[in-house]
C-alpha cells in the first residue's frame, strides 16, 4: 500500500473510490455508466488528456455530450503499457494544474475505454469501423506523419511500403484509418472526420495529404470516396504538459492519490477549431474553445512565438546542462538571448489576432515559459528536431531571409542545434539520443566541427536555404564560434 507523506494511504484511482479522494479534489459529477462513444483518439498520451479529454469532461459536467465518450488507442508498442495503466484505474486521470501559485486536482472521466494495441491494427481498425464513432482524433508527434520534403508521402519508408504492401494489415495510424474508411464506406455507413491534435501548421490538412496519398496507392476509389465525404479541420492546440515521470507520481501520491498515469499542466489552455466535421461534433465552444475559420492566424502566432521559441531555448539548455525550459529562463543570458531573437528576428513575422499583439502573447509566453512548477524538460522540447526546426523555426528564416530582415538570431539558433547535436555537452557529459534521425544528425554534427556547411547541407532539411549566403555565412560564423569559445560567448556576442 502506498501512502502520504503524513503515513495516510493514498486512495488507489477507481470509479468505485472517487468518493474517498481527499477534500478538494475535483471528480466527475456525470454518470459515467451513461456515457458512449463517439471518439476514437489515437495516441493517448498525457497532452491529449491534459486538452483535449479536458475540454469533453468540461462539457460532460455541464450535462452534454455524453453521447461522445473517447476511446483510446495506439499502434506502437508502448502504448500497451499506458492502456494497462489506464485500464486499471477506469481509464480515469488525474490533472495537476501547477499554477505559479497554487495548486488545483481534478479527476476526469471522459475515457471509457482503450482498445487492444496490436501490431495489425485490427482491434483498432473495429473500433474505428463503429457508425457511433464520428471523430477520429491523432496525437502522433508532429514526425509522425511521413512527410517528404515535398510535403507528400514518404512512400519509401517502410512502414508506408508495408502498409501499401498489406492495406487489410497495417502498422501504421493512417493505413488503419484507412481500413476503416472501407469498412464503413462498404457497409453504408458515414465517414468519421479526421481531427489531428500535433503542432504542425495546417494539420488537417497534413492530417488529409497522408491519409490521401497513401489511400490512392492501395485502392483510388476509396481515396476519392474520403476526399469527397471526409472531413480535416484545423486546429491550433496549446497547453504545456511535461512528462510524467518518478518526481510527478510521488507528488500525486503525496497529495493522497494513487494514480499510475497522472498529468501535470500548466495553467493555460488555449484550443482553435475550424468548423469541418462531416459526422457531427461535440459543441466545443460551450467549454471554451474557439471555433473560428481563422485558424492559420491563431497557429501562426503560435507555432512561431511558442513552438519556436522552445528551439531557441532548449538547444542551448542542452549544451549547457540546464534541466527545464525555466532553468533556461531563469539563465540571464539565454533569456537576453530569446528575448531578442523573438523581438527582432520573429515577431515581425507574426501577425495580430483579435486584438492581440504578437508582443503580448510573447509576454505571455515568457511569462508561462518561467513557471517554476512547470518541470518540462530541455530534453523533451528538444527531442525531434529533424521535425521541430523545419515545422516552426525555418519558415520564420524562409521570410526573414526574402524580406531582407535580420537573421543573425535565427541563424545562431540552427547553429546551437548543430552543436548539441554532436552528442556531447559543454561540462563532457553525454547528450543520449534524441532523435528519430539521431545517427544521421550525430555524424553530420562531427563533421560540421571543422566543416561548418555541412550540417546545412542535409537537403531535407534546410532545402534552398542552406544556398543563401547570407544564412550559410552567419550559421558557419556562429557554429565556429561555438566550437572556439564556447555558447556562452556566442549567445554574448549576439545578445550583448
Amino acid at each position: 500500500m502506498m501512502h502520504q507523506t503524513d503515513g495516510t494511504p493514498a486512495v488507489k484511482i477507481s470509479s468505485e473510490t472517487l468518493v474517498d479522494l481527499p477534500i478538494g479534489v475535483s471528480v466527475p459529477s456525470y454518470d459515467r455508466s451513461k456515457l458512449s462513444p463517439g471518439i476514437v483518439h489515437i495516441g493517448l498520451g498525457n497532452f491529449h488528456r491534459a486538452h483535449q479529454a479536458w475540454y469533453l469532461h468540461r462539457l460532460m459536467q455541464q450535462g452534454l455530450a455524453y453521447d461522445w465518450a473517447i476511446i483510446g488507442a495506439g499502434v506502437r508498442p508502448g502504448d500497451a503499457i499506458m492502456r494497462e495503466r489506464l485500464l486499471q484505474q477506469d481509464c480515469l486521470t488525474t490533472l495537476v494544474e501547477l499554477d505559479p501559485n497554487s495548486t488545483s486536482i481534478e479527476v476526469i472521466g471522459p475515457m471509457i475505454d482503450f482498445v487492444e494495441v496490436h501490431p495489425e491494427n485490427a482491434p483498432l481498425i473495429a473500433a474505428m469501423s463503429d457508425p457511433r464513432i464520428r471523430i477520429v482524433s491523432l496525437t502522433v508527434t508532429e514526425g509522425g506523419y511521413y512527410q517528404s520534403e515535398s510535403g507528400r508521402l514518404e512512400v519509401d519508408h517502410p512502414d508506408i511500403a508495408h502498409d501499401i504492401a498489406n492495406p487489410d494489415r497495417p502498422i501504421t495510424a493512417f493505413g488503419a484509418m484507412i481500413a476503416a474508411y472501407r469498412a464503413r464506406r462498404d457497409a453504408g455507413h458515414l465517414p468519421f472526420t479526421a481531427q489531428c491534435c500535433d503542432n504542425l501548421q495546417n494539420n488537417g490538412e497534413v492530417l488529409r495529404q497522408t491519409i490521401i496519398d497513401l489511400a490512392r496507392l492501395t485502392d483510388p476509389n476509396l481515396a476519392r470516396w474520403i476526399n469527397e465525404t471526409a472531413r480535416f479541420p484545423n486546429a491550433m492546440v496549446d497547453c504545456i504538459v511535461p512528462a510524467t515521470g518518478e518526481a510527478e507520481l510521488s507528488s500525486v501520491r503525496e497529495l493522497g492519490i494513487l494514480d499510475m498515469a497522472p498529468v501535470t499542466h500548466e495553467n493555460y489552455r488555449e484550443w482553435v477549431v475550424e468548423d469541418q466535421f462531416c459526422a457531427g461534433r461535440p459543441p466545443w465552444e460551450q467549454a471554451g474553445v474557439t471555433i473560428t475559420e481563422n485558424v492559420h492566424t491563431y497557429e501562426s502566432m503560435k507555432i512561431r512565438i511558442l513552438n519556436a521559441g522552445h528551439q531557441v531555448l532548449a538547444n542551448a539548455g542542452e549544451i549547457l546542462g540546464l534541466a527545464t525550459i525555466t532553468d533556461c529562463m531563469a539563465d540571464p543570458l539565454i533569456r537576453a538571448f530569446f528575448h531578442k531573437v523573438q523581438t527582432e528576428e520573429i515577431l515581425p513575422y507574426v501577425e495580430p489576432i483579435d486584438g492581440i499583439a504578437p508582443s503580448d502573447y510573447l509576454a505571455l509566453v515568457e511569462k508561462r515559459f518561467a513557471n517554476p512548477k512547470i518541470r518540462d524538460t530541455t530534453r523533451r522540447v528538444a527531442f525531434d528536431g529533424s521535425s521541430r526546426h523545419p515545422g516552426f523555426v525555418l519558415p520564420v528564416l524562409r521570410d526573414a531571409l526574402a524580406s531582407g530582415g535580420p537573421i543573425e538570431g535565427l541563424a545562431l539558433v540552427e547553429a546551437l542545434w548543430a552543436r548539441m547535436s554532436a552528442g556531447i555537452r559543454e561540462d563532457g557529459t553525454v547528450i543520449d539520443p534524441n532523435d528519430p534521425h539521431w545517427d544521421l544528425l550525430n555524424d553530420t554534427a562531427n563533421r560540421a566541427k571543422s566543416h561548418p556547411l555541412a550540417w546545412l547541407e542535409m537537403r531535407q532539411t534546410y532545402g534552398d536555404q542552406a544556398r543563401q549566403k547570407r544564412f550559410a555565412d552567419a550559421f558557419s560564423r556562429w557554429l565556429s564560434l561555438i566550437w572556439s569559445e564556447g555558447t556562452c560567448a556566442a549567445l554574448r556576442a549576439y545578445a550583448g
